[in-house]
C-alpha cells in the first residue's frame, strides 16, 4: 500500500493519522505533536518537529526528500 499523491498524504496527517512508512530499508512515522508535527526514524531518531504538512514534506528520508518519494513509499500502517 502506498499514498497515491501528496494531497491524500497530506489529508491523512491532517486528520489525525498517523503513518509509519519504509523507504530504503528505514521505517519513520509521523504523529501529530501539539500544534503541528513530528516526523522522526521509527526508534525516534532523526526527530524533526514541523508546523505544516508541506514542511514535514521536506523531511530527508534516507538522502531523499519526502516530498519526492512519498508516492513511492511502503505504508507499514496507517490510521484513518
Amino acid at each position: 500500500m502506498s499514498f497515491k499523491s501528496i494531497r491524500e498524504f497530506k489529508d491523512c496527517i491532517i486528520r489525525g493519522g498517523e503513518p509509519v512508512f519504509a523507504w530504503k530499508g528505514v521505517r519513520y512515522g509521523v504523529c501529530f505533536h501539539g500544534e503541528g508535527y513530528c516526523i522522526a526514524h521509527e526508534d525516534g531518531k532523526g526527530e524533526q518537529l514541523c508546523k505544516t504538512p508541506d514542511e514535514v514534506l521536506e523531511y530527508i528520508v534516507s538522502g531523499d526528500r519526502l516530498r519526492d518519494v512519498i508516492t513511492r513509499v511502503t505504508v507499514v500502517e496507517r490510521s484513518l
